[in-house]
């Protein structure tokens, strides 16, 4: 199996999603309620029974390198509520990480996601407001993309990588 650079894995990584995000919001998010129009912006991100978002170790680096485009002072902001999302969640690479939830760290009142156009998780992309079950996109949609993003990871770094919260993945900054 021919590996792939860091740098050419987190521009797959990038038309991966840029695809993925293209494809829901042509084919689902017109059936869903405009963020815009939410009357709790961020209500879904911030909502510490909910979010459960995990990411691989490429993921985390996209995330880590939108960040590195913040001013110092902001980089300093976002890494305290990483810190302390860890440590009021006690979000733990350990047992069953799928049930620890968290209210995101990446969402910034008045601004929104901070990595909405570069970063993104799949998750996040993937979820909307719709007011019907049957016109939510299908669980699939995302195992499939989820699939191809494991694939990315396997051929940047040789091996799987463990998928872990989003604030303890970016905290870390690499996982295994």
């Amino acid at each position: 199996m021919k590996r792939l650079s860091e740098r050419l894995a987190l521009e797959k990584l990038q038309k991966l999603k840029d695809d993925f995000t293209k494809s829901i919001k042509s084919n689902y998010e017109h059936k869903a309620k405009s963020c815009l129009t939410c009357e709790t912006n961020g209500a879904c991100c911030l909502d510490a029974h909910f979010v459960n978002v995990h990411i691989t170790k490429l993921e985390a680096i996209a995330i880590q390198n939108t960040l590195a485009n913040l001013t110092e002072h902001n980089k300093a902001k976002i890494s305290q509520r990483i810190e302390r999302t860890i440590n009021k969640y006690k979000l733990s690479r350990f047992g069953d990480t799928f049930s620890q939830t968290y209210a995101c760290p990446l969402f910034e009142k008045g601004t929104g996601c901070l990595v909405h156009f570069e970063g993104k998780p799949l998750p996040c992309i993937q979820h909307a407001c719709y007011e019907n079950k049957e016109d939510l996109p299908p669980d699939e949609l995302l195992a499939e993309q989820e699939g191809r993003v494991e694939k990315l990871n396997i051929l940047a770094y040789g091996k799987r990588t463990t998928w872990l919260p989003l604030p303890l993945a970016i905290h870390t900054g690499r996982t295994d």
